[in-house]
């Protein structure tokens, strides 16, 4: 042993620094894949890879077969969760039709901690304060604290999921339902197929659940966004056995007591400071408060708490404050604030990446005037121009998008089907579920995002493209209905994750037009689910 010793101390620097990774990573992974807790930790990491952007990944720690299970279970237990109706009556709110009142009478903010997460809790007395709120203008989502300042809320929380491009999503792509003051700002669903919501009554009751526009209508609904998993049923947790099959990442929640108190919670994630809540973990955090419903919003780099236009909590991600479709926010009055229609008329949206991302483009010239490389972070990918004809003359909507090429001598019309996302349009008010703009009553396919979804069953090798076999995160994130998003599990994300899709019935394409030459505009990026980034994030910005 002593000459051994020796040995290896008269060995060169590099020798011995060589010596020493090649042992512990031979004891770590002894320990890891020949161990009971060593599987226990491995199917942990897994279940917070699958939560990300990244949730192809996961193979590494427990194989492509079991991760695409873990996928199919998260899913599934996503939709078991949601399946009981939800009994209003366990909910007495009182009637207060006060104004003027000051922000320590609508809300309490509260530290929150555990053994690996730090966070805040917000307290909201009446639930009739609460408002849904969309971004300022069309084409890019909105940073809460701009929402916050811009509209006079006193606080406010991120809401559903969306499609987040390599995390560099611009917040415009929400997905599933957004709904502000009775009104269906957005969907990207007919009206008969059922959602993963997350809303209130115009009478304060929190509604959690998978409902479609019709019965959304019927319930009352005022203010709703789309992400998952429901948490607490009637007073019951759904979380049994394990830690809800999320991983550890930031999350954001909210629940409702029998008193019609509201509990937003948010919990820093993916840092030094704070790894992250499990579900089961923010699920007991309900229970001890007395909470009879709750649920997951989009988790991962979107989950935030802002007050008074300061932000209260650290998100994840690198740029900070993230763009987003939709955000819970408290008001005095609620009623004087009204959110923008910013969907309307728009046939395709593109939900952004890192060729249009602000603060990425600056990071890069910025690395690039100092004759620095650039990070490993996701390099832009040029898109190419797109056109859309829809004709009217039809029930049906023929949507077709040509791809620029090259001019040659003899030129083929492009068959490639558009699968791009819909917007609500027209409708105006819950009282006529909105439809896909165009569709002229049969809507268009909705591709449901990565970023927020954590629920769709990804294929080996697959990156990050998510596909579901029903329905947020992100995380998302967020990320809506893995997200997830901001998820998270969202990812979930954020995101986390964002909701699983629901089956719909594709329109017809066809062909038509002719080649160009070619454009250095990127191309238009489909919305595909994170969660729930399950952001999500699995945004899957959960």
């Amino acid at each position: 042993m002593n000459f051994s010793l020796q040995t290896i101390l008269q060995w060169g620097k590099l020798k011995r620094l060589l010596f020493i990774v090649a042992l512990l990573t031979f004891l770590t992974s002894s320990f890891l894949f020949l161990t009971g807790p060593g599987g226990d930790i491995r199917q942990w990491l897994a279940q917070t890879v699958i939560t990300t952007q990244h949730r192809s990944w996961a193979w590494i720690f427990v194989g492509a077969e079991e991760r695409d299970r873990l996928v199919a279970k998260m899913q599934q237990d996503i939709e078991d969760a949601a399946l009981e109706k939800q009994d209003n009556g366990l909910i007495k709110i009182s009637k207060d039709t006060r104004k003027n009142r000051s922000v320590d009478e609508l809300i309490k903010v509260e530290d929150i901690s555990g053994q690996f997460w730090k966070g805040k809790k917000m307290t909201v007395y009446d639930p009739k304060t609460i408002r849904v709120m969309t971004p300022s203008h069309s084409g890019e989502g909105e940073k809460i604290s701009s929402m916050v300042t811009r509209t006079g809320a006193v606080a406010g929380v991120n809401g559903g999921g969306f499609d987040d491009p390599e995390g560099l999503g611009n917040g415009f792509a929400a997905i599933g339902a957004v709904i502000s003051g009775g009104d269906v700002i957005y969907t990207d669903q007919d009206g008969s197929i059922a959602q993963h919501i997350v809303g209130f009554t115009k009478n304060g009751t929190l509604v959690i659940g998978k409902y479609n526009i019709f019965e959304l209508r019927e319930m009352g609904i005022s203010e709703a966004v789309s992400f998952y998993p429901r948490l607490i049923a009637n007073g019951k947790p759904l979380i049994t056995s394990g830690d809800g099959g999320w991983g550890r990442g930031p999350r954001t929640a909210v629940g409702q007591k029998a008193d019609g108190t509201v509990i937003f919670i948010v919990i820093d994630g993916r840092q030094s400071h704070s790894v992250g809540a499990t579900l089961k973990e923010v699920q007991d955090l309900f229970l001890e408060e007395g909470v009879i419903n709750a649920g997951n919003l989009d988790g991962g780099a979107s989950s935030e708490l802002v007050v008074q236009g300061n932000v209260l909590t650290k998100p994840s991600s690198r740029y900070g404050e993230r763009r987003l479709p939709s955000a819970f926010l408290v008001y005095d009055d609620p009623t004087k604030a009204v959110a923008n229609r910013v969907w309307d008329g728009i046939d395709k949206i593109d939900a952004g990446g890192s060729y249009d991302h602000p603060d990425y483009l600056r990071e890069q010239a910025e690395l690039k005037a100092k004759g620095k490389l650039n990070p490993p972070t996701p390099a832009p990918t040029p898109k190419p121009e797109t056109k859309t004809e829809t004709k009217t003359t039809d029930p049906k909507t023929d949507t077709k998008t040509e791809t620029d090429k090259p001019k040659t001598d003899t030129t083929k019309p492009s068959t490639t089907p558009s699968k791009e996302p819909t917007n609500s349009g027209t409708t105006s008010g819950i009282g006529e579920p909105a439809k896909p703009a165009g569709s002229g009553g049969t809507p268009s396919p909705s591709p449901t995002p990565t970023t927020t979804n954590p629920t769709p069953t990804p294929s080996p090798g697959s990156g990050n493209s998510n596909s579901t076999g029903t329905t947020p995160g992100g995380t998302g994130t967020t990320g809506s209905s893995a997200g997830a998003g901001s998820t998270g599990a969202p990812a979930n994300g954020g995101g986390a994750a964002a909701p699983p899709p629901s089956t719909q019935a594709p329109s017809s394409s066809g062909t038509s037009g002719t080649s160009t030459a070619p454009s250095t505009k990127p191309a238009e990026t489909p919305k595909s689910p994170t969660l729930p980034e399950v952001h999500p994030e699995i945004k899957t910005t959960n």
